[in-house]
């Protein structure tokens, strides 16, 4: 039995990214961008607008972002800031009256 036999010792799957504060805050977004219509469902490849469900996972940003405060790196400050206000914009132009 040669060493091509072991397992890797790494408890993440293959094709599964390494999950830090990161990527589970653009995962959030991703996920909020589909609900807004902005990126497509990749069960599906088609725009779908799920309004009530966008602005879900938005609060969930806002209460992560709130709730971490002092906890972050610089770098997941401004990524969760980032991310919040372009999440917030784009829902606002959406239910605005026009």
């Amino acid at each position: 039995m040669g060493n091509d036999d072991k397992k890797p010792e790494s408890h993440v799957e293959e094709g599964l990214l390494r999950v830090d504060f990161s990527t589970f805050i653009l995962s959030l977004s991703h996920s909020a961008l589909m609900h807004l219509g902005d990126a497509p469902n990749p069960e599906t490849g088609k725009l779908e607008k799920n309004l009530p469900l966008a602005r879900q996972t938005i609060d969930l940003v806002a209460m992560l972002d709130e709730k971490t405060k002092g906890n972050l790196t610089g770098g997941e400050e401004r990524l969760i800031g980032q991310i919040l206000f372009d999440l917030q914009v784009r829902y606002v132009e959406l239910t605005k009256t026009k």
